[in-house]
């Protein structure tokens, strides 16, 4: 079976942005189809992981290498995805303009670049199953590959989209209210 070595993004969903700039999120929801036809299979980013560590994959806007806005400080697989941490760079003016169209919900989208080391393609349905991947950088976007990948909470910002942040809010509203 031949190895076919491709560039790709795929997407990657932002929560938890705070007044610093920090915010954390996952990427590559595992099994998850984009708008590319692509799925990652778990374990795929292991291998680059290891030889790269978070130091090594760029935060980048848009994808463009010019354009860097801060530093991850922690990438890891768990049963989900790819959670990430990172930071925007409080001095870089890029940066500055990203977090607060981050805070106000205006610019919420996330996706990884990656190179495919490893893949299988299901004839049937065209589907491509990354099984092995070498992440190289993790952009803050306006239009991911996987329209669901979206910013889930914003610290200081009523913006919410997603059912289990709204489910948390319902929550300790109610735990709130028992208190009373």
């Amino acid at each position: 079976m031949p190895v076919w070595r491709t560039k790709k993004f795929a997407n990657l969903t932002l929560s938890g942005v705070t007044g610093q700039g920090r915010f954390s999120g996952y990427a590559s929801v595992f099994g998850e189809v984009d708008l590319g036809k692509d799925a990652i299979a778990p374990g795929a980013f292991a291998q680059s992981l290891a030889r790269r560590g978070a130091s090594g994959v760029r935060m980048l806007f848009q994808h463009d290498p010019g354009e860097p806005l801060g530093a991850w400080k922690t990438i890891r697989e768990d049963a989900r995805g790819l959670y990430v941490e990172g930071i925007l760079s409080p001095g870089v003016a890029r940066a500055q303009e990203v977090h607060m169209l981050m805070k106000a919900g205006a610019l919420d989208g996330l996706s990884i670049g990656f190179q495919t080391v490893k893949a299988r393609t299901d004839g049937k349905t065209g589907v491509r199953r990354i099984l092995e991947a070498d992440l190289w950088e993790i952009s803050i976007v306006t239009f991911p590959m996987l329209p669901s990948a979206r910013v889930s909470n914003v610290k200081n910002a009523r913006f919410f989209r997603d059912k289990e942040t709204e489910l948390v809010r319902t929550m300790r509203r109610a735990a709130r209210m028992m208190k009373l």
